[in-house]
């Protein structure tokens, strides 16, 4: 799939891997594979963004995946994220799209909203607000018309 379709097709909180197509190397060539996993891994989808300009510049539509936390003892030091705009020529792919009923927690409202954390239900992520303070977050239900396009349209996920 391409860019445009993670873009037009997938949930906010799915999960999407992305490749270029190019085999694994071994493991005992550290540095190929890191260099390789850079264009072949897998992120949530976090956040999704329409295409606007800035002054004369136009920016492209793009979609951002939460690939990584690093950290120790409970605590995050490290997020990772990355960001694809409809140009790039790697290939993603849905691996997962979030359960109905799932609840998204966003950190605000609006177009700029990103997913903060995925809920197994309102309890879950009304729980877990409580514990992470985002004054300003919304609730959004998973639905089955998000979920269950693919099916209806006859797509595999």
């Amino acid at each position: 799939m391409s860019a445009h379709t993670i873009i037009d097709n997938a949930p906010v909180g799915s999960i999407v891997a992305w490749s270029d197509g190019t085999p694994q190397p071994p493991a005992r060539f550290r540095k190929k594979l890191a260099a390789w996993q850079t264009n072949n891994s897998r992120g949530r989808l976090i956040r999704k963004q329409a295409g606007r300009s800035v002054g004369r510049v136009a920016l492209s539509a793009c979609f951002t995946l939460h690939e990584a936390d690093y950290g120790a003892g409970g605590v995050i030091a490290i997020r990772v994220h990355r960001t694809f705009s409809l140009d790039s020529k790697l290939q993603f792919t849905i691996v997962e799209r979030p359960a109905i009923g799932w609840v998204r927690v966003f950190d605000r409202a609006g177009d700029d909203a990103e997913l903060v954390y995925l809920g197994a239900n309102e309890s879950d992520a009304k729980e877990w607000l409580t514990r992470h303070g985002y004054p300003h977050a919304v609730l959004e239900e998973v639905t089955a018309d998000e979920v269950g396009a693919d099916a209806v349209e006859g797509r595999a996920a």
